[in-house]
């Protein structure tokens, strides 16, 4: 079977030599050393002032929002995983979609503007595919409202954009270590800013408010993550280049082997240099995709609808259509892509793709 992702492990030895430390000291949570060194190493690759390593992407999400006392509505993205537009509703603020770029399928800054009213508290937008968002068109958009630009780079570690990390761009950027991510630490996730003040809060934020052992700063949750994970952490990021340059390998064979189809894709802004984190492609219709996709699994490969549904019909928030994503989500899906995925795998999923398109 070719699944559409698998999680890449480093050797066993280097971690549990990693473990060997933890079982010496005893000192399982609470901003232990590898946590510590986790985060200053992600901040040195990321060329970040800040790295607040937390539990999941998703608390990541939600800490930021709280740090920035958002509240009323917050503009953003209907083509994204349903953590971008759960976080903000979990929050107790209003999530207000506005509709995405039909080239690269993040928010149109254009958009976004329209959707902005007295109200607004915040822009989220999702780095799609780590694809760039409209960094400048919505830096632009934010310093004329006087609100902040948040961006879910859940996709993005790795990615540079105009020679630096695209983690680094917005007020704040939330990225996920999920397992199935290009790089993880099996759960996990990370804020990412250069504003002191705000990281100061949100470290506070993530340890239930604590402002020293006695004494708490404000209201907190549990954000934290262990020293188990970050040693895997650890263990897996001198690996990333290898990782970028593997899957990027691979996506030029499945460009080379696809070329014939003219299949459309999100289009890479210039100076972006991608991770290969994803294989999208954009079919004729939901039917094509549905059909494809069943060919495709009847051969034992495993695509994924990525993202679907477009979440302005998720049932727990009103939106207005949002033609261009609601387009996408139905005509898109992902092709395998990992680490550890082989070329001859490869080449079976683009055997497959041809089958079921060209007959």
């Amino acid at each position: 079977m070719i699944p559409v992702t698998r999680p890449v492990l480093p050797p066993l030895a280097d971690y549990t030599a990693l473990l060997e430390g933890v079982w010496s000291r005893a000192w399982l949570t609470n901003d232990g050393p590898l946590v510590t060194e986790l985060e200053a190493r992600l901040a040195a690759y990321l060329g970040v002032e800040h790295v607040i390593f937390t539990s999941n992407g998703t608390i990541a999400i939600q800490l930021v929002l709280r740090a920035l006392g958002c509240r009323g509505e917050v503009v953003t993205t209907p083509f994204s995983y349903v953590a971008t537009t759960s976080s903000i509703v979990w929050e107790g603020c209003e999530a207000v979609f506005a509709d995405v770029s039909p080239d690269t399928l993040t928010l149109d800054a254009r958009q976004a503007a329209r959707a902005i009213t007295a109200r607004t508290s915040a822009i989220l937008a999702t780095h799609v595919y780590g694809i760039p968002s409209d960094v400048d068109g919505l830096a632009a958009l934010g310093a004329a409202r006087g609100i902040p630009v948040v961006y879910d780079a859940a996709h993005a570690f790795g990615v540079r954009h105009r020679g630096r990390s695209l983690a680094s761009y917005g007020t704040a950027a939330t990225l996920s270590f999920h397992a199935t991510k290009l790089f993880h630490t099996i759960e996990g996730g990370a804020i990412v800013t250069d504003d002191p003040a705000l990281a100061e809060r949100i470290r506070q934020m993530r340890s239930f408010g604590h402002d020293g052992p006695e004494r708490f700063h404000g209201l907190g949750i549990n954000g934290k993550n262990s020293e188990f994970h970050a040693a895997m952490g650890l263990c897996l990021l001198p690996h990333v280049p290898d990782f970028i340059r593997r899957r990027l390998a691979l996506c030029e064979r499945y460009d080379a082997g696809l070329a014939a189809l003219c299949l459309a894709r999100p289009r890479v802004p210039a100076d972006t240099e991608m991770n290969g984190a994803y294989y999208p492609v954009l079919l004729q219709d939901e039917a094509e995709v549905l059909r494809v996709r069943a060919h495709l699994q009847a051969r034992d490969i495993t695509p994924r609808r990525y993202f679907y549904p477009p979440l302005n019909r998720l049932p727990y928030v009103a939106s207005p259509p949002m033609p261009v994503a609601e387009s996408a989500a139905e005509r898109v899906l992902c092709l395998p892509l990992f680490a550890d995925l082989g070329p001859t795998e490869v080449d079976q999923v683009v055997a497959a793709m041809l089958e079921a398109l060209r007959g």
